[in-house]
């Protein structure tokens, strides 16, 4: 959503879901998780406001960040700052243990594409780097 596009006061599920290239059941989905929770008109129909939208930013920009619906409920429903930074201390500390693991995926791939034996399996370095005796 761009800041500079003005919102009407309400929205129907599908404007909202299009105007963030959504498909609607996903934010029927988010409401079913307790992540969003749209105002009814009298025929039951979702009432999406500002604030909705801005939810659904939030969440967009949380699942970018590689955060799971848990954690981002918890994060948009939490009303201590506490509460929100120990989520993302404990995301921030998932996140690094991932990158340490790519780090190390793509350090014995590079290790193998760099070998110069035939048989990059028989190399010693190689052999050393996946923690078996050269």
């Amino acid at each position: 959503m761009k800041s500079s596009d003005s919102l009407p006061a309400v929205l129907s599920i599908g404007v909202l879901a299009e105007r963030f290239g959504l498909a609607t059941h996903v934010l029927r989905h988010w409401e079913a998780e307790g992540l969003l929770a749209p105002a009814r008109d009298a025929a039951g129909r979702r009432r999406y406001g500002e604030q909705d939208a801005v939810r659904v930013a939030v969440i967009l920009r949380g699942k970018e960040a590689g955060l799971g619906l848990d954690a981002i409920r918890t994060l948009v429903s939490a009303s201590a700052p506490g509460a929100r930074r120990s989520v993302l201390r404990g995301e921030a500390e998932a996140l690094r243990s991932r990158i340490a693991a790519a780090q190390a995926s793509l350090d014995l791939i590079e290790c193998a594409l760099s070998c110069e034996h035939e048989d990059f399996m028989e190399c010693p370095h190689f052999r050393g780097t996946v923690g078996l005796a050269p």
